[in-house]
């Protein structure tokens, strides 16, 4: 019985790591260092990050990019934030992986 109770208390942290990192390890706040509220890290050539800017600039939402292939300092709070794919928006201390502009407008407004 006890192996079992292990077992899914195991699995729960499993599952709620996240979670649980962000709580004991908050993450900075890279947002105060710039006038909008967005930051989207991102690349040139990325289509998808193409789109989010077109999204944010259409409904007059201020944003400041890190090219992540140009900017150190970007590419060092992309990987801080867990990006392993572009875009990736920081809004309101909110991390939206990837094009979602419901839940990218949902957070920004």
């Amino acid at each position: 019985m006890k192996k079992w109770i292990i077992v899914v208390a195991a699995l729960v942290v499993y599952q709620k790591w996240d979670v649980i990192n962000r709580f004991v390890y908050p993450l900075p706040d890279y947002a105060a260092e710039h006038v909008g509220k967005v930051i989207i890290y991102g690349t040139a050539w990325c289509g998808y990050c193409t789109q989010a800017r077109n999204l944010l600039n259409k409904n007059a939402i201020a944003f400041y990019e890190y090219d992540i292939e140009k900017s150190r300092i970007g590419r060092e709070q992309f990987q801080r934030l867990g990006g392993n794919g572009t875009p990736l928006l920081l809004i309101n201390g909110e991390v939206v992986k990837g094009y979602n502009p419901a839940r990218i407008l949902a957070l920004a407004q």
